[in-house]
């Protein structure tokens, strides 16, 4: 009896110990788990703490503020641009509107004289004959594309400003592709918004005689061997203006003619775009022309310089070898006033 007590205590004592053993293991376990699993939540909140913190990051370098509105009237809006060039980085002006336009002239009817008044301006960029060129104006595409360089800023000239530009554009002739594509280059004003600026010569005369003069010195090179459609210096242009041009009297007429119906037909085809007519001896007479093509292009009103000097002055009659020929064949035609017209003469 008394052995089979003692064996039941062993046995007893055998169970408590298994069982006590097991607790223990049991909360080693627990204990591990809890551990693993609270060493993972903190990595998942740290995560989403980094996550987050990166991605409000990110948030603030994408956010731009927003150009404030330009004070304009709403007709104004089309004609209101920011361009974005690809060439250069333009933050510092982003904010500061653009507008785009192109001079439409004809040769020697003082578009050159006339642009280096408006380069003058420190927010005007006016870039020159651009489709003097011919593979520029070869077909529309190339001449879209050409515009688009222009007027996004990218346009490389001497006409580039260090201050934010307030307006860019060209001057544009007549027979630069211009009348034969007029449709698909008014649409193309319209849609980007381009302003137009008319200039042109009301003496058609006096035209023709620096159209030749300039002819005869691209060959002769007057001037030590360099040939010059402008001047800068008295000296300069009293050289050149010593060649008398000897003009057909019988292709006259028909030449005077044909230049004042491409000006009209210009005027009828571009019509109905944003523009300004102007005429070379108005702005000669009246410097204050200059302002009001400032006011059409919305840029701050400045004193406007050139330092480019006239060729031809003085009365016509001494400015072509066969004047008495010219006069006989003006007298009594609608172009009899060409003759005389020297009032602008500055």
């Amino acid at each position: 009896m008394a052995d089979d007590l003692s064996s039941f205590a062993k046995d007893v004592f055998l169970v408590k110990g298994l069982k006590n053993s097991t607790l223990v293991w049991r909360l080693v376990v627990l204990t591990f788990v809890m551990v693993v699993c609270g060493v993972y939540i903190c990595f998942i909140c740290l995560k989403q703490i980094s996550t987050s913190s990166k991605v409000g990051f990110l948030d603030i370098n994408v956010i731009q503020k927003p150009c404030p509105e330009p004070n304009i009237e709403p007709w104004e809006i089309p004609y209101v641009h920011y361009p974005n060039p690809k060439t250069y980085n333009r933050v510092e002006c982003a904010c500061n509107p653009v507008r785009y336009f192109a001079i439409l002239s004809m040769q020697r009817s003082g578009s050159g004289w006339f642009e280096t008044f408006l380069n003058s301006h420190t927010n005007i960029s006016s870039n020159g004959e651009i489709f003097s060129v011919k593979v520029r104006r070869s077909n529309m595409s190339t001449i879209a594309e050409t515009l688009d360089t222009i007027y996004n800023l990218d346009w490389v000239s001497s006409a580039s400003k260090n201050e934010c530009t307030a307006a860019v554009g060209l001057k544009w002739m007549l027979n630069q592709g211009l009348m034969q594509n007029h449709e698909q280059i008014v649409e193309y004003f319209r849609v980007h918004g381009v302003s137009v600026i008319f200039l042109f010569r009301r003496n058609l005369l006096r035209r023709m005689i620096s159209v030749l003069a300039n002819e005869y010195d691209r060959n002769a090179k007057l001037l030590n061997g360099t040939h010059k459609s402008h001047t800068h210096s008295a000296k300069e242009a009293e050289i050149l203006a010593k060649y008398k041009p000897t003009i057909n009297a019988t292709l006259l007429m028909p030449n005077l003619k044909q230049v004042n119906d491409t000006t009209t037909k210009a005027l009828e085809y571009f019509k109905n775009t944003r523009h300004i007519i102007l005429y070379y001896e108005d702005v000669v007479k009246n410097h204050t022309k200059l302002l009001d093509v400032q006011d059409f292009l919305k840029v701050p009103r400045m004193d406007l310089k050139s330092r480019q000097v006239k060729i031809h002055k003085g009365s016509l009659s001494s400015q072509v070898e066969n004047w008495n020929d010219v006069s006989k064949a003006l007298a009594r035609t609608p172009y009899e006033s060409f003759l005389h017209e020297d009032d602008y003469r500055k």
